[in-house]
């Protein structure tokens, strides 16, 4: 086994199947877990049918905590131990990304050439082949060269090296935030490890996706960030 890969699942069941048929059919030997955060029933029942047929583990969030969606740093930590005890990488991705046949390895591939990288990430493209978010920061790269950053890392497709996991326990996590994408990447640069992203690796994004009523950020933009500020909603 090269990695441990896991998908945290919220609904938008189309595109999650898209991101487990993609994964299964990718090069590499890899442990791979689904992990169902409250989605409806439907939801639940066609991810357990796919199981049956496709090669991933599933867990159903609700057998495992009570708390409400989302379960971000309850999914992190699960897969941080395991892929501490199996003493390899582990890599996210998301259900609303779609990689290619050769994303997994070359993640892999770059990580072992540089054990000093503490994240490293996959590009995000649109449909068309063009930088979309999170990585619009990233559009006016001049090199197609890996480059180190300093600026976050989303988790649509990113590995987590096992050096760095073995520095720093996710049940550190605070507890008051919904994602971790931001303070992990700031966490592995002040552990002494550098982050990289990859744009010659891209991987295809829907953003949002996976959460569809932020969709409401483009949508609604004023009750989206109504429900961000005053409801709690998507703490970063």
């Amino acid at each position: 086994m090269q990695a441990i890969v896991i998908t945290p699942v919220k609904d938008a069941l189309e595109a999650t199947l898209e991101t487990i048929q993609a994964i299964s059919e990718a090069n590499g030997n890899y442990e791979y877990w689904v992990f169902n955060d409250y989605s409806t029933d439907e939801t639940k029942k066609a991810l357990e049918k796919a199981s049956s047929s496709k090669d991933f583990n599933l867990v159903n969030l609700e057998e495992v905590t009570s708390n409400p969606s989302p379960n971000y740093k309850t999914v992190l930590q699960i897969a941080q131990k395991k892929a501490l005890k199996a003493g390899v990488p582990l890599i996210i991705v998301e259900s609303d990304v779609k990689v290619n046949r050769d994303t997994l390895e070359k993640l892999l591939q770059f990580a072992q050439e540089y054990p000093k990288a503490g994240l490293v990430g996959a590009i995000t493209h649109d449909e068309e082949g063009k930088v979309n978010f999170p990585y619009l920061k990233f559009k006016q790269l001049k090199s197609k060269e890996p480059t180190k950053t300093n600026r976050s890392l989303s988790f649509c497709c990113t590995l987590i090296n096992n050096n760095f996991l073995e520095k720093y326990d996710f049940t550190d996590l605070d507890n008051s935030k919904d994602w971790y994408d931001t303070h992990i990447s700031q966490k592995a640069i002040a552990l002494g490890f550098e982050n990289f992203i990859l744009p010659e690796l891209p991987v295809w994004h829907r953003p949002h996706a996976s959460r569809p009523w932020k969709q409401l950020k483009y949508k609604n933009p004023v009750l989206y960030y109504f429900r961000k500020w005053f409801l709690g909603k998507d703490k970063i």
